[in-house]
Parts: structure tokens; sequence; C-alpha cells
């Protein structure tokens, strides 16, 4: 039994601002990072208002479930997310056949990633993968949102250097609350600079909006299959790489089994699919979540608390995220991942035998390539695999 396991578990105790703060990011990276592919591939679908509000809060609901229930169940940041290379494959593929057989398509995922968790084969595939290469495929992922704040201060120089600078000088000062100054002190610029427009914000309650399922083969051929794939490849092996990077060794099974029961409950409501997040999880398992190691799981908690708002007000999510600079999410998401990029890295290059290795997979991920329809964080394994087969094979 390990220490944290041993010790009393008291969330609201174990909190902290700095906990709900890591949350509260992790939620707004979360949806900002796909919530228009979903209403892009609902309209283009020709999906009523009602349904999108029920698809999205039916998702919400679920990863507010499992956020909490999991993270407290094994006392760890779990973080689960829908998958966002998944949204981007419904913008083309969803167009093409009914609501009902789309919906049968997401329950035939569902059931695909249940059996991967009840069998252990994805535990077992989890666990022969090296540290440096798990730590370099979460650096990769986390690369490329977190360099994003440069590009946002070509458009809003002002906002992102305030908030740049007020990070460096909080982080100095009193890191545990950096990330926390950063975001108060940018929201403050951002209205004082007229970029906040709150004038088509109204709250509303989602209505969950029940739709019978049908299967067909073309439907399980263009949306279940590749939904799963992406599933497990794009969501639940990187969501894993995180939590193994930073430190916390859950077993993979009972997350993989727990987000497939999750998603084949709630696809009936539009959900098209529960998993490990890899890059929002990355700012609940780092540090400027907690400076205990073993109470960040309250950041996943207070995640799961933003998830639940936010479904049960689904239908106002849009208004609301248009209502933020683009700019102002995407710093503070940055800042955020600022510890876990160089925490990645540092651990990526410590072994000498697989620093080239882990280089391959780090800048493979990185690179956002996508083959054969599956996205760089598989790519980027692959490719480090076999750097590390070729160099070192049967070498002492």
């Amino acid at each position: 039994m390990s220490q944290a396991d041993s010790l009393p578990m008291r969330p609201l105790a174990d909190t902290s601002p700095s906990a709900v703060v890591a949350g509260f990011v992790a939620m707004l990276t979360g949806y900002t990072s796909s919530l228009v592919l979903m209403f892009q591939a609902g309209q283009a679908a020709g999906l009523t208002t009602a349904q999108i509000s029920s698809w999205i809060g039916a998702l919400s609901i679920g990863m507010a479930i499992c956020n909490i229930g999991l993270s407290l169940r094994y006392r760890v940041p779990v973080t689960v997310a829908w998958s966002t290379p998944g949204a981007a494959l419904l913008v083309t593929s969803l167009a093409g056949v009914s609501y009902g057989e789309a919906i049968g398509a997401y329950i035939t995922c569902a059931i695909l990633v249940i059996i991967c968790g009840v069998t252990g084969s994805f535990e077992r595939l989890v666990r022969r993968l090296p540290a440096s290469l798990a730590a370099a495929l979460l650096a990769g992922i986390l690369f490329k949102i977190g360099s994003e704040i440069f590009v946002a201060a070509q458009h809003q120089t002002a906002l992102v250097l305030t908030m740049f600078f007020t990070y460096l000088i909080s982080k100095r000062l009193s890191p545990r609350y950096a990330v926390l100054a950063a975001l108060l002190v940018g929201t403050a610029l951002a209205g004082i600079l007229g970029l906040l427009d709150f004038s088509g914000f109204t709250p509303e309650i989602a209505v969950p909006v029940l739709t019978a399922p049908s299967f067909s083969l073309a439907a399980t051929i263009s949306i279940g299959i590749p939904l799963f794939i992406v599933a497990m490849t794009s969501q639940n092996m990187p969501g894993m790489a995180v939590l193994r990077a930073d430190g916390y060794d859950v077993p993979a099974s009972p997350l993989i089994t727990t987000t497939g029961v999750a998603s084949l409950l709630t696809a009936p409501f539009g959900c098209h699919g529960i998993n490990l997040a890899a890059i929002s999880a990355a700012i609940c398992t780092g540090p400027h979540a907690h400076e205990d190691k073993n109470k960040r799981y309250t950041a996943a908690i207070w995640c799961g608390v933003f998830y639940g708002i936010a479904g049960i007000f689904a239908a106002t999510l849009a208004a609301l995220f248009h209502a933020l600079p683009a700019a102002l999410v995407l710093s503070i998401a940055a800042l955020a991942l600022l510890g876990s990029i160089g925490n990645g890295l540092a651990q990526a290059m410590k072994e000498p035998i697989e620093r080239d290795a882990a280089l391959i997979t780090f800048m493979v991920t990185a690179s956002g390539m996508s083959l054969l329809g599956i996205g760089s964080a598989f790519w980027g394994l692959v490719a480090g695999a076999l750097t590390l087969l070729i160099l070192n094979w049967r070498k002492a």
C-alpha cells in the first residue's frame, strides 16, 4: 500500500485555490479544444439545437461523474474528456448516415472500448511502454497548445504579455498561485480593453433528447470503428501516459472500462464517447494544481464539478465561450501546462540509451501529423518504438 493510500482522504480539506483554478482551466481547455467542431458536425448532419444541446449535456454529465468517481476511488487526478479527433471525424462522417445509425455506431465503439478494458489488453500494452517514450509523448502532446501563447501574442500583444509577465513574477513570489494571478489579471485587462462580450449569453438549461439506436454496416465502418481507433490511440493511450509520466501508477483497465460504460449509457442521448484526457489531464496532474502530489486529485474533482455545471447549462456554452477572447483562453491553458511540458522533456531525456527514441517520439507527436486518419500521438509512439528497437536491439 502506498503512502498516499494510507493517508485519510478529505477532498474539501485537501483542496486549495490552485486546485480549483486547475480544475476550471482543465474544463475550459477541454471545451475550447473542440466544442466548435461538435456544433459544426451537428449542423452539417441537420441536428436540431435541442439534439446538439443534449449531445453536449450528455458528454458533460458523463465526464463529471467519471472525473469525480474515479478520482475519489483511486485518489489520483483522473481526468476524462471527449475525443477531439473523434469530433473532427464526425464533421465529415455524421452527415452520411441517419442520426439513429450514428447512435448505434457510438454504442458499437463503447462496447469495443469496454472489451479492451475488461480483457486487460490495453493494460498490457501500456505496461510495456518505456517511461521515456511516455514522457516524450506527453511533452509532444502538450507542446503545440503550450506554444500557442506566442502565436496569440501576435494578435493580442498587451493582453498576452501582461498575463505572461504576471505569471513569471507570481511564480517567483508565490509559485502556487501563478496561474490564478495570470487568470485574474488577464480577465480584468480583457474587460478594460473591451474584449469581453456577454451580450449573447443567456443561461438556459439543457433538456436530454433520447434517440433510439439503429445499427448498420456503413455506420459501423465509417463512424464506429474509426471512433474506437482514435479513442484508444489519441485519447486513452496518451491519457495513461500523462498519469504515468507524472508518477501516478493507477491501473489502466478499470479506467478504460469505466469510460466505456459511461459512453455506452450516454450514447442514446448523443454522446459520441468519453475517454481519458491528455492535454487537460496534464493541467490537473502537474505541480500548478497542488504543491502536494497526493492532493492533486482534488483538481480533477473540481474539473468534474465544472463539467457538471457546464452540462446543465449546455445550451449556453457556445455563447459563453464566444464571450471570452481566444487569446485569454489559449494563454491561460499554455501557462498551466508549462510545468508539465518541462517535466516531460526532462524525464524523456533522462536515459541516454533511450534519448534518440524519446526525441523522435516528441517530434512526431508535436508535429500534429495525421496518417490513415490516425493522429500524431499514435504515430509518435510507433516512430519512437521503432527507433528504440533499431538502435538498441540485442544490445547489453
